[in-house]
């Protein structure tokens, strides 16, 4: 998509958002890989019957829902970003559910900037969210019009970390890659039993940076703001560094004086040019490699 594209498709968004008329997702109900969370998923769709590929998309910190609608948590209250990315995946032909991790556990608000370390470990990105994640692939792939083997995972921040953490080697709790889940040897792709692709955007990458051996199982999109105040870039950048010598499919963004959510639609992200480019600049790589990563093999 061109950039002028891109810009309508951005101020398309915002007038829908201001004007209240946005498309409302589907509202799902699934278990997660952990066998005892119910959670909650809204599902973004194409027109057309399909099958399609899949996205599981993964909120930040703060939750999937606005903070001008506190204690409402249904699809009318997800964020502008998180209706933006829904539909942006369902306009290209990909059933996308975004998934509720911190809801159905009792904090539905999610949390506040820097709380990190007094966060409970029942919403832990390293060893429960990655359980959802994987809930959402099995969700998904019970849906008739998904493609099964060819479902990708995107998430932003903290759920950018749960991406991380749910494509090592052994993701915690699950198989090791090589019982139904790794890379097709020789292809970078990921097989059947796993997500085929991942986005991360602006996730804490010190995790897996204090792991020499950890490896993503899938190609990997990894993109960073040189201005985050929340989240070191400079961490991922050396844990991007560290993947590729070692071979991995991993393509790495750095946008220059964005900030951390550069990708919130919102006026007042978007009034700082280096988050309008950073935000333009990831549409289309996000497009194109779910495209190559995703995209159906010939008939």
């Amino acid at each position: 998509m061109k950039k002028g594209g891109i810009l309508r498709l951005v101020l398309g968004f915002l007038w829908f958002a201001s004007n209240a008329v946005a498309a409302m997702p589907e509202t799902a109900r699934f278990m997660s890989a952990d066998g005892q969370t119910m959670l909650v998923g809204y599902v973004f769709a194409p027109v057309s019957p399909g099958p399609h590929p899949g996205v599981v998309m993964l909120h930040g910190r703060a939750g999937p829902y606005s903070s001008l609608k506190r204690g409402q948590q249904n699809a009318e209250a997800l964020t502008m970003r998180h209706r933006m990315w829904g539909q942006f995946w369902a306009e290209r032909g990909y059933v996308a559910v975004h998934v509720d991790s911190f809801g159905p556990r009792g904090f539905g608000d999610g949390f506040a900037r820097h709380s990190y370390n007094q966060r409970p470990l029942e919403v832990s990105e390293q060893s429960v969210r990655p359980m959802d994640a994987y809930g959402a692939l099995a969700y998904l792939r019970s849906r008739h019009d998904v493609q099964p083997d060819r479902i990708g995972v995107q998430g932003w921040s903290n759920g950018g970390m749960a991406v991380l953490a749910a494509l090592g080697p052994r993701p915690p709790g699950l198989a090791a890659p090589g019982t139904g889940r790794g890379i097709e040897r020789g292809t970078g792709r990921g097989t059947e039993g796993g997500f085929r692709a991942a986005i991360a955007q602006y996730p804490g990458c010190r995790a897996q940076l204090a792991e020499p051996d950890y490896m993503p199982y899938a190609p990997l999109l990894l993109a960073v703001a040189e201005d985050d105040d929340e989240v070191s870039p400079t961490a991922c950048r050396s844990l991007a560094d560290r993947l590729k010598g070692k071979g991995a499919v991993l393509e790495f963004a750095w946008y220059d004086g964005a900030h951390h959510s550069y990708d919130n639609p919102g006026k007042t992200r978007q009034s700082h040019e280096p988050n309008r480019r950073a935000l333009q600049d990831t549409l289309i790589r996000a497009e194109k490699f779910f495209a190559v990563h995703l995209a159906a093999p010939p008939r």
